[in-house]
């Protein structure tokens, strides 16, 4: 990973437990109800290793349940032997073929705009491991379908990088409203408040915000 910290380092993630418990009192509360080894070890589980795959499947999975982009997710993938295909060999597949598995005719757009890139080399996705979040954040903007919330997923989950608040999730915005006590449902201005303490470790505070709504 270079010169940036990852949270699948456990001593980055234990150095970031220490540093909120520090600077602010009600996660330090969070932290302790919920442990530190239990939320580290949940959070594992949806981090996603493959750069390439980790995108398609944030596009699969877009606007539906869980349940449901499994479904179409096994599908897709039943279609190339149970894999993900490569940019090459998805773009040989007949258009009609992936939307068989459920694929949308949006979605099909957005997954062919992003293999394109990577094919042509507009989108180098082993070169974000040297580029800070919010380049690439830009980068993976420019992709059809793909906006700021998934890219800021794809930091937390692929590259595991420490400070990604994600301000316009819903259930962050959530989560603060019942850790904090707030009246209202915070917007992204009182959200970028609120965090300031957290620095550089707001993806920990919001790996336990998320917890800790189930």
């Amino acid at each position: 990973m270079g010169k940036y910290k990852s949270i699948a380092d456990k001593t980055v993630w234990l150095a970031g437990v220490r540093h909120l418990s520090k600077n602010d009192a009600v996660l330090k509360k969070l932290i302790k109800k919920m442990g530190t080894e239990k939320v580290w070890e949940n959070a594992k589980e949806w981090w996603e290793p493959d750069h390439y795959g980790s995108l398609v499947k944030s596009i699969i999975f877009q606007q539906i349940s869980g349940s449901a982009g499994d479904s179409i997710l096994n599908r897709f993938k039943f279609l190339y032997n149970g894999k993900l295909p490569s940019p090459k060999v998805f773009l040989k597949t007949k258009e009609r073929a992936v939307r068989s598995a459920g694929i949308s005719p949006q979605k099909y757009s957005y997954l062919k705009d992003l293999c394109e890139r990577i094919l042509d080399g507009r989108l180098e996705l082993k070169k974000f491991e040297k580029m800070d979040d919010s380049r690439i954040i830009e980068e993976l903007d420019e992709v059809r379908g793909i906006g700021r919330w998934t890219a800021e997923m794809y930091l937390i989950g692929t590259l595991h990088r420490t400070d990604v608040f994600p301000v316009d999730d819903l259930g962050i915005r959530k989560a603060a409203q019942k850790v904090y006590k707030m009246q209202k449902l915070p917007d992204a201005s009182k959200l970028l408040k609120l965090s300031e303490g957290w620095r550089p470790y707001r993806t920990i505070a919001s790996i336990y915000l998320w917890n800790s709504m189930d």
